[in-house]
């Protein structure tokens, strides 16, 4: 049987580079004979994205947190017991663009849901699974913005203020002091080249822990 695999997660607030990051990382883990799925959440799956296209969407009417709080773990759900859960089994590495630390810093430390709550739905939906490492690109949310701005269209998230993300940020760097063993913050203000680097750093010391 195989070795179960290796999940990595991605985290941070918009404009951070996540994308870009994680692509780099799977080429980085890949080139060392690594073999790497790559997704992302809300999504991954078909129903997911579909939930994905829901939660994104700006529209007129209020979105209640609790329904936008189900919604992320109803994609979340289908997303790890179809297509996460298989390929960690099959013995591959699984490096994911956001998971349930961005549900703690949106939904929690940004709509102010008890992280009380959240914690029953991520205990529900994943059991004692929780990401091996968590690399969580760090920058000030003005920064962030400002990119996100250039991106085009702002989907739902994007359209907050600048103290919702405030609150998100703060709320990640809280749990990287709380768990510095999982998490890895890299400085998402420099350079890209400089960002990349560090993160291809990163790459090589886990493959190798």
């Amino acid at each position: 049987m195989s070795q179960r695999g290796r999940f990595i997660t991605f985290e941070g607030t918009e404009g951070m580079g996540k994308s870009t990051q994680l692509a780099i990382a799977a080429a980085s883990l890949r080139a060392a004979g690594i073999n790497v799925l790559v997704t992302r959440e809300p999504g991954g799956t078909p129903m997911a994205e579909a939930i994905r296209e829901l939660l994104l969407a700006p529209r007129d009417e209020p979105v209640h947190e609790l329904t936008e709080l189900l919604l992320m773990f109803a994609a979340r759900a289908q997303h790890l017991h179809t297509r996460i859960l298989p390929a960690l089994t099959a013995g591959q590495w699984v490096l994911c663009d956001r998971f349930t630390d961005a549900t703690f810093a949106y939904q929690g430390g940004g709509r102010g849901t008890p992280a009380e709550r959240i914690g029953l739905l991520e205990t529900l939906v994943q059991g004692e699974l929780r990401p091996d490492h968590i690399v969580l690109l760090d920058a000030p949310v003005e920064t962030g913005m400002a990119r996100a701005r250039k991106r085009g269209e702002l989907d739902r998230f994007e359209q907050e203020t600048v103290e919702f993300f405030d609150r998100i940020r703060a709320t990640y760097l809280q749990r990287a002091r709380r768990e510095p063993q999982r998490y890895h913050i890299v400085d998402a203000g420099q350079p890209l080249a400089r960002v990349s680097a560090d993160v291809k750093r990163l790459c090589q010391d886990i493959a190798i822990l």
